[in-house]
């Protein structure tokens, strides 16, 4: 989120643990290209964080140390051969840098949901709810950013999934955390909707039609109606909590 320059997802400064992760996985044959990026952005956030507080005396460190690794070797993300395997997250944020809402915000499990709309485009959301009434609605908050966020704008209309725990990878995947060779759609079976493709072994869907949408906070508050609900099994749901994906207890 620039001139900030803090992740819109979860608010720590940019590159934060999820961005540095997908970068590695971007960038994993590609270290010069890697630093050469970094280095870039680097320059643009300095030129517009200076003007709003003077010039920040981490950058370096924020935007390329992380990269490079003891002995200027790469941290990789799936432990390849010769990869720096720790025993910690070498990208967590102190604990004293924490945001308290952030951390307030992670004690509350929610629902991992998958948005998909016609395009295809698809985003993994941790902000769903449903509101009975006539009609029924739905809410959400999602990066306006997205490709998700410009093919439901230009559409009209999405579907929701609700993931269970063999979805982890697929989660993953559509939050950027999981490399995607040949897209986002390239893997598992899905289900043609005129609301978007949605995972052929999913608990069900919700075919939604946008109604309004409004920046909330760093997010994107979605408002829509249910126009039609398809329901399977019922199964067991995945949920984040504290950063992590759990599972109900049998």
């Amino acid at each position: 989120m620039r001139p900030l320059w803090r992740c819109r997802g979860c608010g720590a400064p940019w590159p934060c643990q999820p961005a540095r992760l997908a970068l590695l996985a971007e960038y994993r044959h590609d270290r010069v290209g890697l630093l050469v990026y970094l280095g870039a952005l680097m320059t643009e956030a300095g030129a517009q964080l200076t003007r709003l507080h003077g010039r920040p005396a981490d950058l370096h460190e924020r935007f390329l140390g992380w990269a490079r690794g003891r002995g200027g070797t790469m941290f990789h993300v799936n432990h390849e051969p010769g990869a720096e395997i720790h025993h910690t997250d070498p990208f967590a944020v102190p604990t004293g840098q924490r945001s308290p809402v952030r951390r307030l915000r992670g004690r509350l499990a929610a629902p991992v949901t998958l948005w998909t709309a016609p395009g295809p485009a698809g985003l993994t959301v941790s902000s769903t709810l449903v509101a009975e009434g006539e009609p029924d609605r739905l809410l959400g908050l999602i990066d306006p950013e997205s490709d998700l966020w410009a093919a439901v704008e230009e559409s009209g209309r999405f579907a929701v999934t609700p993931l269970g725990p063999p979805h982890r990878q697929l989660a993953d995947r559509f939050a950027g955390l999981f490399p995607a060779p040949g897209g986002l759609f390239a893997t598992g079976d899905w289900v043609e909707t005129s609301y978007g493709p949605v995972p052929a072994d999913g608990g069900g869907w919700a075919g939604c039609r946008l109604d309004t949408a409004r920046e909330y906070g760093w997010g994107l508050l979605v408002e829509a109606t249910i126009e039609a609900v398809e329901l399977a099994e019922e199964s067991v749901p995945l949920l984040h909590y504290r950063g992590r994906y759990h599972e109900l207890p049998a």
